[in-house]
């Protein structure tokens, strides 16, 4: 039987137009209940979060998750830092990545996956002013030629 489709929950589109992605990873968060099902409804953000290795252990900052309606008392802090689980040698492998200069930790995507919150981050370097007109650029192009691709076809 096939394994259930990834749900998206959170995109960060900024982050792929900001930095060069070289190597992404996926990584388990530690939520609470109410976090979870807040997740479920589609209330988080990661467009201003970050990551952070502390003590050997990843966490993600500034990554929004709106207080559950219903979850009354047993609601967490929104912004709180939450743990992210990754293997030992997966975080020392990303802990070498950054001692470079200019690398970043930048969470990508949170998603459903069997049931878990999966969070995809990825590891890399940024992007300067004209990496970004490139990429602009790029992107103008390839809908010029899509939109002269439909006309032809369709006339």
């Amino acid at each position: 039987m096939k394994d259930i489709e990834d749900k998206l929950l959170a995109g960060n589109k900024k982050g792929y137009f900001d930095y060069f992605i070289d190597q992404t990873y996926e990584a388990g968060l530690v939520l609470h209940g109410t976090e979870v099902k807040s997740i479920r409804m589609g209330k988080c953000s990661i467009k201003e979060a970050y990551v952070q290795i502390i003590n050997n252990e990843m966490f993600v900052i500034n990554m929004n998750i709106t207080a559950y309606e219903k979850g009354n008392i047993f609601n967490k802090d929104p912004l709180r830092p939450k743990k992210l689980l990754l293997h030992d040698y997966e975080i020392n492998k990303i802990a070498a990545l950054t001692q470079e200069k200019g690398t970043a930790i930048i969470p990508l995507k949170v998603y459903l996956k069997n049931g878990r919150v999966k969070m995809q981050i990825g590891v890399g370097r940024g992007k300067k002013l004209y990496d970004k007109r490139d990429s602009i650029a790029k992107k103008d192009q390839q809908r010029e030629a899509a939109k002269e691709f439909k006309i032809r076809n369709l006339g």
